[in-house]
């Protein structure tokens, strides 16, 4: 008989960021308990676990609102201690704003993070050092708004998706510097292989202002592979809708966040449907299968065997919490019952070795 996926987990911790709380919440990963909140600045938006320093960083994006619509933006960066759920430090990025994306090279005891462009220069990627929780350097990436980054396994190459920039900016970490524009029509999420020979980049741009007509107009939603070796889109795997959030596990499955909308006679918008996790293998670049979720699906992380993945829905509130083995819920956890609404960024805490 196959082991539970909730056997062995006593003691990891789940951590939620409530983007409008702006707290964040956390939870039991082997009984989904609540058992603790920290209060942050807002508007909080992702996460990153740092398991040699064992710290949990948290962007603080805008003061109020979310990209385009916003009341300014940003510069801290949270620091937090996940054991006594106390903040640390808040690491002033400024004159540098908007960070959103996080990635951290463990072994250089690097943390990058991509903050968004000002009238005098371009988006870009501050370079922190994980030790003194001060930053380096910055990268620049050419393009007004990064929004989230992802780094190959070595720790040579990064990639930052840029929303409305009709390209995936890649950068040599080790020099600093762009190499290569990769053409894709906007885009949002990312991730890269394990072998770092390809990226997995979600496009086009998720605007969900756009007519009727320039959404017939947009290129088709799905998953444009790059290869790193080449920095060119070599392959697109097909989603019904458009795609915000992408992880890979570490079994290789590939995850992504569909984001679905139905017509909605108040609003030219229209009104969020419940989302859609889609499975594929990242070897074979197979789908899986496919499950319903929250109401839009914004980030998606999983337990480090890879056997449970949990997607933060921003609409509802709620983070779904799926057994990757059957593609079938395990639970959810109803962030807005706790006062919190706005669920967003994912950290998984493994517990004290």
């Amino acid at each position: 008989m196959q082991q539970s996926p909730r056997a062995g987990r006593e003691g990891d911790v789940l951590a939620v960021v409530s983007q409008s709380g702006p707290t964040v919440s956390f939870f039991d990963a082997a009984t989904d308990r609540h058992i603790g909140t920290t209060d942050i600045l807002a508007e909080p938006h992702e996460l990153c676990f740092d398991p040699t320093q064992r710290l949990l960083w948290c962007t603080t994006t805008y003061r109020s609102g979310y990209y385009h619509e916003n009341g300014g933006r940003r510069t801290e960066l949270t620091v937090i201690d996940p054991d006594t759920r106390r903040i640390v430090e808040v690491v002033d990025l400024a004159p540098e704003h908007g960070p959103h994306g996080l990635a951290l090279d463990s072994a250089r005891r690097r943390l990058y993070v991509s903050v968004e462009g000002s009238a005098d220069r371009p988006g870009g990627v501050v370079v922190i050092d994980t030790e003194t929780r001060r930053p380096l350097g910055r990268i620049d990436t050419d393009a007004p708004g990064p929004h989230w980054f992802a780094i190959d396994p070595a720790g040579r190459t990064g990639y930052a998706t840029n929303k409305e920039a009709p390209f995936v900016s890649v950068v040599d970490l080790e020099r600093g510097t762009l190499t290569a524009k990769v053409e894709v029509p906007g885009s949002e999420g990312l991730a890269v292989s394990a072998d770092g020979a390809h990226a997995f980049v979600a496009a086009p741009y998720g605007s969900f202002s756009a007519t009727a007509r320039e959404r017939e107009e947009r290129p088709a939603a799905g998953i444009r592979v790059i290869d790193a070796r080449t920095a060119s889109v070599v392959d697109t795997l097909p989603t019904q809708n458009v795609v915000l959030p992408v992880h890979l596990t570490s079994t290789g499955k590939l995850l992504v966040g569909e984001v679905r909308m139905e017509p909605d006679p108040v609003s030219r918008l229209g009104r969020h449907a419940p989302g859609r996790l889609t499975v594929f293998c990242a070897d074979t670049r197979k789908q899986l299968g496919a499950l319903e979720v929250g109401l839009c699906p914004l980030t998606i992380a999983s337990s480090p065997d890879g056997r449970i993945a949990y997607v933060a829905c921003v609409a509802s509130s709620t983070v779904e919490i799926v057994d990757l083995d059957t593609l079938r819920g395990l639970a959810r956890l109803d962030i807005a019952r706790l006062g919190e609404p706005g669920a967003h960024g994912l950290a998984y805490i493994p517990r004290p070795a």
